[in-house]
């Protein structure tokens, strides 16, 4: 694929990115005349137990049918950054006419090709095709009950619905068992049967997916269970907030009728001891407000996308919702800059354009940084998860060219429209001490806590998730993923309310990183998680499955840290400023 298109595809995401429209994975319109062409595209072949390990169909000794020539097809940056490459089968297929079985081409069996075969049967190799964008998937072969003989499947039986002008579904039966043995040809043959379906265009999809699954009664009582938590929370905090507070602030207001004398002569305690420290800026602003920016726009990138996947059914082509993700996380950079640099500036930062650059790349350098690495395994593998140099430099062109400048402008409306520190309380010259205080209330423990409630409210979907990646299921189910992600804010926000109120009581003013903290942490447990998956729901080996897994579970769990500390932090400094706004301060 040659640079020129990638530079265009980068012009195309700079001129209209204000759109939010998702990304097409493929220019064809899915109609077609009699005897118009239809084309088989085999993609790739790879074991059943790791559906990420995929390499080129025609990695293996395959041979390709006699037609040469190809009239259309068009790849995408997230096909390309999924490893998806078609190639031609070379099978000649014409829209509702029919093919009895025809043998294509043959294969000479050397011993090198009788080796390749016989391995991908002894790791049950698959191979998936595409014909009009529905996949299609195919067993390399089966060995006898021995394993001393192998034989390969020599005959694609396929079976194609149509309704009207479109094609609605596609069947494979493979056929023609044929033992494998040295210095011997092969034929492998093919027939096309074409027969009218009443199923919608619209609704061919809908045979793969499975309701059972995502739909099972355990996915609604996990929904169920996480509501209750919210419930809970939200009483807990209208508790604090109503009672408690109450209390605080009928005990400071008895405080302030007492003389100067009475006044030190009490037991003053409490957070308003802390009022001139508590909007002191955080150690580190520049980092903390980079990861502030990046948490709001993996929050807008996750919000938009998912209603995008809910209108749009952006399962069903290839590579767009990775394409919609790329295109979303670019034209929501002004939100990084925005929430980033107007933190930054409150809290009297003046490198605003290191914070910038910092704020602009810290996602993306994490995610291609770990992509890379993985890249070079992928490249020593043979792989067709391997990323094509001209992909490389297209997601590099889009950071710098449209992901930078749509920073600067958010950072700049960022610190000239809140900017400016409007906090109800001065701060004070001098640091106030923090007093000993029993071991629960150290912020090193509330972090550690914090992020137990919220992956207690989405561990389960964190299932469903998992399952859909890293085995044969396709997450359709977007409603499910909205509904949990609310769920997952509003407890996040709830505990880092909790938990900074009763620091801040302890009078320790520490709260801004232990906020974020407290929420980010319920990343670790997400990746704790991966673990236990990893070694007991897949069937994976080696070192590119093993870096592939826990590299990308790395990127998913740090992204969902970065963006579940945002929301907490974001909610828990509205809960701090409410309260105090409303006490009487000298």
């Amino acid at each position: 694929m040659g640079l020129c298109r990638w530079t265009i595809e980068v012009v195309v995401l700079t001129t209209v990115f204000s759109s939010l429209l998702p990304v097409r994975a493929d220019e064809h319109e899915h109609k077609y005349n009699d005897k118009e062409e239809v084309v088989l595209w085999m993609n790739t072949v790879g074991p059943y137990h790791n559906r990420q390990e995929t390499y080129k169909y025609f990695s293996l000794p395959f041979c390709v049918g006699t037609k040469k020539t190809i009239s259309h097809y068009h790849e995408t940056l997230g096909e390309a950054l999924q490893g998806v490459e078609l190639e031609f089968s070379g099978l000649d297929i014409k829209y509702t006419d029919e093919v009895l079985q025809t043998t294509y081409c043959e294969i000479e069996l050397d011993k090198p090709k009788k080796d390749a075969f016989v391995y991908a049967i002894k790791n049950h190799y698959w191979y998936q095709m595409y014909i009009d964008d529905l996949p299609i998937w195919g067993i390399v072969g089966e060995a006898d009950e021995n394993g001393e003989d192998y034989y390969l499947w020599t005959y694609k039986k396929l079976e194609i619905g149509y309704n009207g002008n479109r094609i609605v579904d596609v069947n494979l039966t493979s056929e023609g068992k044929v033992k494998l043995v040295p210095n011997t040809k092969i034929p492998m043959s093919y027939s096309v049967k074409w027969k009218k379906s009443d199923v919608k265009f619209e609704d061919r999809f809908d045979k793969y997916l499975d309701p059972s699954f995502f739909q099972h009664r355990i996915h609604w009582f996990s929904i169920f269970n996480s509501f209750m938590m919210v419930i809970f929370l939200v009483g807990l905090v209208s508790m604090i907030l109503m009672r408690t507070l109450r209390k605080d602030y009928a005990r400071y207001s008895k405080e302030e009728e007492m003389d100067d004398m009475d006044r030190d002569l009490g037991d003053e305690y409490g957070w308003k001891q802390v009022h001139g420290d508590v909007f002191r800026p955080s150690s580190h602003p520049l980092i903390f407000s980079s990861l502030i920016g990046s948490g709001c726009q993996i929050f807008s990138v996750s919000l938009i996308v998912i209603i995008l996947a809910m209108i749009e059914d952006l399962y069903t082509e290839r590579g767009s919702m990775l394409s919609t993700a790329i295109f979303v996380y670019a034209a929501t950079s002004p939100v990084n800059g925005y929430f980033g640099g107007s933190l930054y500036a409150k809290q009297g930062g003046r490198r605003w354009i290191k914070q910038m650059f910092i704020g602009a790349f810290l996602i993306p350098a994490m995610v291609c940084g770990t992509a890379f690495f993985i890249n070079f395994i992928a490249i020593y593998y043979h792989a067709s998860r391997a990323i094509p140099f001209g992909t490389m430099v297209a997601v590099c062109c889009i950071c710098f060219f449209v992901i930078l400048p749509l920073n600067l402008v958010g950072t700049i409306l960022g610190r000239n429209l809140s900017g400016q520190p409007n906090f109800p309380c001065r701060v004070n010259a001098v640091p106030r001490p923090i007093p000993e205080k029993k071991w629960f209330m150290e912020p090193a423990v509330i972090v550690c806590l914090g992020g137990i409630l919220p992956f207690g409210s989405i561990f389960i979907e964190m299932y469903f998730i998992f399952t859909s990646f890293w085995a044969y299921k396709i997450y359709y189910v977007y409603g499910f993923m909205m509904l949990v992600l609310v769920i997952l804010c509003i407890v996040t926000v709830c505990v880092t309310i909790v938990c900074t109120y009763f620091l801040l009581n302890a009078e320790d003013y520490r709260w801004q990183w232990t906020s974020f903290l407290s929420a980010a942490s319920t990343a670790v447990y997400v990746y704790m998680y991966s673990f236990y998956y990893y070694f007991f729901k897949t069937k994976m080996y080696g070192l590119f499955q093993t870096s592939f897994y826990f590299g990308y579970m790395a990127v998913f769990s740090t992204s969902l840290g970065i963006m579940c500390g945002a929301v907490g932090y974001m909610g828990t400094s509205a809960f701090v400023r409410k309260i105090y706004t409303n006490v009487k301060i000298d």
